[in-house]
């Protein structure tokens, strides 16, 4: 059995990594997905071959921005599990701070709008995301200040709704995602 599979990158390799997955992040928030892995490469400062050593394909990229930026949403949502308060607030401000994190990020919304397959190759951040999410839910539900029947699902939804008016209002749309948020968490709270 060969143990190379398992041994851990070189200090090095590890650096550009990071610094790939850093520029693509920057030129992917910039320019959507049309971004070229060439503009990538030279925002790292490292050559093409060295992107795609890391990431066999674009779309290895994108599913690798996908993963880390599901990790971030689930550590703002797991951040407000520990938060004091009224619960719809801790709630809605959770949603306010994931949606602020998304929304000056053309590739992201463009994932969430149209990409399934990045955002399903991010499936640990979206279980710790779903798990926050659902607690955060039911602590609103439990203290009677949100919809008995809001389940995560509608999260998601309202999640990928933003990711297509945020995409919409950068390409000229008179849309808001401010307000599109706004409307959607009105739905959910109780009167």
């Amino acid at each position: 059995m060969s143990t190379t599979a398992h041994r851990p990158q070189r200090a090095d390799a590890r650096r550009n990594r990071e610094k790939v997955l850093a520029a693509a992040a920057a030129a992917f928030a910039e320019s959507g997905l049309e971004a070229q892995v060439e503009d990538i490469a030279r925002r790292a400062s490292v050559g093409v071959g060295t992107v795609y050593r890391h990431f066999p394909t674009k779309e290895a990229l994108v599913e690798a921005l996908a993963a880390e930026h599901f990790n971030k949403l689930a550590g703002i949502a797991e951040g407000a599990l520990q938060e004091r308060g009224d619960p719809w607030e801790v709630f809605a401000a959770a949603i306010w701070r994931s949606a602020n994190a998304a929304a000056t990020d053309v590739a992201w919304c463009e994932i969430m709008g149209g990409q399934p397959t990045a955002a399903q190759a991010a499936s640990s951040g979206q279980m710790r995301l779903a798990a926050a999410m659902t607690t955060l839910i039911e602590r609103a539900q439990a203290a009677g200040v949100m919809r008995e029947d809001a389940t995560v699902d509608d999260i998601r939804t309202i999640m990928c709704g933003f990711g297509h008016v945020a995409a919409a209002q950068r390409a000229g749309s008179p849309m808001q995602w401010q307000r599109y948020l706004e409307i959607a968490l009105d739905g959910l709270r109780t009167r």
